[in-house]
Parts: structure tokens; sequence; C-alpha cells
């Protein structure tokens, strides 16, 4: 009986493959792919690519000259993988695979899971060795272990890290690399008063134009912005600085690019075979096939690749929708429908269950959030209870409904009153978070300052109390880069954000403004502690469309220190505006959008204000305050 040959550590073993075709092996990037080894005194590297149904693999780059026939790999059934080693293949040299089709076709594909690439145009791997990273934020990550989610505030800055800012200088020169942007952006962060950092077209992207929501290299920070290195120490970087990261996450779908996933050993290995169920319409592009084990075994390793090797704290799912829904984005014949008649994508709900349960079990204290468009249940419901497990969801109802509520001229506010209080319906089934994000300023939507109506003072007035209004209202918070100083422009990914808007004054108030907002926020625990508890919030007056006005409470746990939210959305002066309050106390003015600070009048007013026994909004205390056009007023009590 013929001996077995006996694995080295670093090779593709039997437990490895059977891990793999259960769609279990969730450490699967560190056996496949590229890795400098040394076999006994040999220095080189262990390639493993899957190509189930690829007639032969070889490994081609600079250096064997491309030549397929050099160095061929060996194929390791029964899943199909292909393996080699190559003696004096270094770090940073380039290769791709050279897969032979069945029908004879050759087709140069980049590694699915290299760690690097070459820069665009280029779309070759490059071998790299991110074993031995430097961490220094032990601190961090053992208190996110025990992080409470529920109880913490969470405000997010969603950015582009290639049009934050940019050097003068041609090309792939503007760009701030990882390490530079850490610590430009840690400090503007600290000063405005964010939690978090979402970061938007990370993974390896051919075209810059897609904003990397259609990924080539899924296991490859982009050599747009550094090495893995420099991305590491951007992590690293902001964890020391108390800021957390999440990246987006597009396990939806991917191009259909030459070198990337599509058909990758000239059948349809990533991707449903029936087009039916394979592709996206409208995106051109091709979607993953969820009921195969070894592509979700694929995702979820990436996901954990992510979370575990590089320290992310979270990742934010995009395109959910287009996932759970067979029919999303097409027309009758062009879809499929599942064993039991229906739309939904029976098998991504069952990868959405596994996903969320290994990566947070694994994980805790890591967030997985949901960009789902729909009124699917029980999105951020537990696994157990039939719910997907995702730790929250951005709030698209609340987002569109306050946004059309907004671009009203004010006079039409009155009959739209229910666009601003209707979330309110449905807060508290999922765990949200309420989102300004970069699709709402793209594409002819205008920037958030450009959709407010009215002229000068109006526009920046009506904006600032619609962030008042979202930061009191119930759920987290995320506003994408330049929103937060009434960036003019529309956003682009081919220059930075107008900084230089900084140097007026409007654009100072209202940032400010904002600053002052999310400093609130985070210092008050009566705005987020109870954010998924209904007695968290509480109407004073959600009935008020006549005059546009809207109040509430937020209450804090045991009622310690709660605060009261008075906004006026029209430029209507209300010199006696009286609210109605619970209790016969003193309410202290903690922030005034009127003061001089954030472009107001500055007009001198109590900061105490003692409620009186007079009937109002149904209770019986008051008291009554001086609401300037579009003022917002903030007390504490």
């Amino acid at each position: 009986m013929a001996r077995t040959k006996k694995k080295k550590p670093y090779e593709i073993g039997e437990l490895d493959q059977y891990l793999f075709g259960q769609g279990t092996h969730y450490d699967l990037y560190k056996k496949m792919g590229s890795h400098l080894v040394t076999d006994g005194k040999k220095k080189g590297t262990y390639f493993a690519v899957w190509a189930p149904n690829a007639k032969s693999v070889s490994v081609v780059g600079d250096f064997n000259n491309w030549d397929r026939d050099k160095n061929p790999m060996v194929r390791e059934d029964p899943l199909g993988i292909y393996t080699c080693f190559i003696q004096g293949v270094e770090a940073d040299m380039i290769y791709k695979y050279c897969i032979e089709t069945k029908t004879g076709d050759l087709l140069y594909k980049a590694d699915p899971f290299a760690n690097y690439a070459e820069m665009r145009p280029g779309t070759a791997s490059k071998v790299h060795d991110i074993s031995n990273l430097k961490w220094s934020d032990s601190a961090w990550m053992e208190g996110r272990a025990t992080w409470n989610m529920d109880e913490s505030p969470i405000s997010i800055y969603e950015a582009h890290i290639g049009s934050w800012r940019q050097h003068p200088g041609e090309e792939d020169e503007r760009f701030y690399n990882y390490r530079e942007f850490a610590v430009e952006a840690v400090k503007y962060m600290k000063e405005m008063g964010y939690t978090h950092i979402e970061l938007i077209g990370i993974a390896e992207h051919p075209f810059d134009g897609s904003w990397g929501y259609q990924v080539t290299g899924y296991f490859a920070p982009t050599s747009r912005y550094g090495t893995p290195e420099d991305f590491a120490y951007m992590i690293n970087y902001f964890h020391r600085n108390k800021i957390g990261v999440i990246l987006d996450w597009v396990p939806a779908h991917f191009p259909r690019d030459a070198h990337g996933l599509a058909d990758f050993d000239g059948t349809a290995v990533y991707e449903y075979a029936d087009p039916r169920k394979g592709e996206h319409p409208d995106w051109g592009t091709k979607i993953f096939d969820y009921g195969k084990s070894e592509v979700k075994n694929f995702l979820i390793s990436n996901a954990l690749f992510w979370m575990e090797h590089f320290h992310v704290d979270g990742l934010r799912v995009d395109a959910v929708a287009s996932m759970l829904y067979l029919d999303y984005g097409k027309q009758d014949g062009q879809w499929v429908a599942n064993k039991y008649g229906g739309n939904q994508n029976l098998e991504a709900i069952e990868f959405f269950k596994h996903l969320n349960s290994v990566v947070l079990g694994r994980n805790p204290g890591a967030l997985m959030i949901a960009e789902e468009s729909t009124a699917w249940p029980k999105v951020t419901g537990k696994p157990e209870d039939d719910g997907l497990g995702f730790s929250l969801k951005w709030n698209m109802g609340w987002m569109h409904d306050f946004l059309e509520y907004m671009k009203l001229d004010p006079y039409f506010r009155k009959e739209h009153h229910n666009q601003m209080t209707f979330a309110m319906t449905y807060a508290y089934s999922e765990k949200y978070i309420l989102v300004l994000s970069h699709d709402e300023v793209v594409h002819l939507k205008c920037s958030m300052l450009n959709k407010m109506p009215g002229l000068g003072f109006d526009k920046y007035a009506n904006l600032k109390v619609g962030y008042a209004f979202m930061m009191g209202h119930p759920g987290k918070k995320l506003l994408f880069m330049g929103q937060d100083f009434a960036q003019l422009r529309e956003w682009s990914e081919a220059r930075e954000l107008d900084w230089y808007l900084l140097e007026e004054p409007e654009h100072q108030y209202l940032q400010a403004f904002t600053r002052d907002l999310l400093k609130l926020y985070r210092k008050n625990k009566a705005m987020y502690e109870q954010d998924t508890e209904g007695y968290g919030f509480e109407w004073v007056n959600a009935n008020d469309g006549y005059r546009s006005v809207f109040s509430f409470i937020r209450h804090s746990k045991h009622n310690k220190k709660n605060l009261l939210f008075v906004c006026n959305f029209t430029p209507m002066e209300w010199t006696d505006y009286r609210v109605g309050v619970p209790r016969r106390k003193q309410y202290k003015l903690i922030l005034n959008s009127d003061d001089k600070q954030y472009g107001g009048k500055g007009e001198e007013r109590p900061q105490i204000y003692k409620a009186v026994k007079q009937e109002c909004d149904g209770r019986p205390y008051s008291f009554a305050y001086k609401l300037p056009p579009y003022g917002v007023a903030v007390f504490e009590f």
C-alpha cells in the first residue's frame, strides 16, 4: 500500500479540504493564496488556489518571464485546489494564475486570496508577508471585548481616503497614504467628537469610480494608499486614539473584470451558474453563489480576516436587500423563484445567520451593520429567533422621510409633519443607525446644504435644525465627510473636499454647531443609553404641524439627567413658545442655535427656566421660551 506523503505545516491538508468543503474553515486565508515559507534550506513562496473545473493551473510572474510551463501547480483532490512551492519567489514579486479551461482557453487571474496587489491600472497580485504586523492597541481590543453597544454612543464619520484630502500633484501622487490619513483624520475626528470612522473603498478594486464597491481583491487593502503594513498602522493609530474603525464590505456582487472572480476557471466558480440568479442586470455584476459551501467559506473567512487579522471593529455590509431578494432589480423572466415559489433567497438568509453568528461569536464587541433598504423583518434579530443576526441596521426609511421633509419650502412643511414623526412608529423594531451617507450627496442629489430650501442664512439654518433633530432622535448616527461643515458641491472621488470653505464664517458656524451637537451626544447618556428602549424617548408635542415645531425628551436611566429638545423648522419667530414639561423643576439651556458662535443673533436670554403650574401639551407644568427662526434649544433637567 502506497504511503501518503506527509504534509508540511504550511501546505493544504486533508482537514483543510474537509473544512473548506463544509464551509467552516474560518482561517482559510492562512492557507490559501501566496505565503512566504522556508522548506528545509529552501526559501520561497507556497501558492494555493481553488479552480475546481480547470484543466491545469500554473503560476506566472516576472520571476519566470510569465511562462506558464515553468511552474505548473498540482491538483489537490477532491475540491480542486491547486498548489505549488516556488523557490526564490520573494516578497513583493508580482504574479497571476494562468488557468487552462476545459475548452483550452487561457485565463490570467489575480489571486482571490492575495494580501497585496500592484497599483492600478496593473492587475497582478503581489507576494506579501502579513504575518508579523506590529500592534500596540491591546487596551482597545480588550475593552472592545466587554463593550456594550446598546448603551454606548456611536457617531460615525463616513470617509473616503482618496478624496478626503489630497496633496498637490499629478495623478496618484495626490493620495494621502494610510499613515498620513490616520494622523490627520484622528486630529479632525477628536476635535469634532466622532466615535468611529467608516472607510469606503478599502478592499482592492480596479476602478476609482466604483468607490470600491466592485471588488477584485477581497483580502487586500488597496495599494492606492500604501502597503498592508501602512493599513495596519492606520487601524492601530485610530485605536490608540480611542476611535473605532468600520469597513464597507461587499459580499453582494463582484465585477466581470477579466482578472477577477468572474468565470474564474472558465466556469461559474464563485457566482451562481444560472444567470437569472448569478447576474445583476442593473449593475452589470455577478452575484455570489450563497448555496455553495466553498463560496460561503470564502466570504466568512474574509470577514474574519479583516476583524481578526487587521483588528477592524465592524463591517458595514453593502446592498443586503439585493442579496435577500431573488428579484431585486430584475424584471419578469430575469429571476427564478425559490423552492416555495417565493422571491426570498433562502441561501443568502442562511449565509447571513452563519456569518453573523460566527463573526460576532468569535469577536464580542465587534459590529456587523446591514445596509438593508426594505422592511425585511428581524434584520437585527437573533438567528435562533429567525433573525439575520446583525448588530445594527441603517435606517433608510428615516433617511428618506427626513430628506424629503428637509427639501420642502418651510411654508409646505405643515402638510408633511408626519414625515418627521413616522419613524418613531417603528423605531424599536430594529437597532438602527440614522444615516446621511455618501449615497445622498452624489449623482445630482446635491450636497446636504444645497438640498436645503431658501438662500443664504436659510440654507445654513435649515441644516442646523435638521442635524439637531437627527442627533436627538433615537438611533446611532452616521454623517458623510464634508457635510459637517456644509460642503457646497456634490462629493466626487476625483477631488478633495472643499476645505477652503472653512475660511468663510457660515461654514465655520455650521461646523461649530455640528461639533457641539456631537459632543452633546457623547456627553449625555440620555442621548444613547436607552436607544433601543421605548422609555428612552418621549414626545412632548409631535402634532404642532401648524408651526412646524417638534419637541421631545430624551430620558436617561433612572431619570438622572434628561434633555428636552425644541426644534423650529420655519423662519417664523415665536416670541413666547410654551412647552409642556413633566415636572415643576428648573430647566437649563445648554444648546442654543441662536448663539453668535453658530451664526445667530446672540440675543441675551436666561440660562435657567422655571416651570410653572400651567397646562400645556397635555402636561400640568410648562415654561415659555423665545424660539428664533429655525431655532434649536436643548434644555437639561
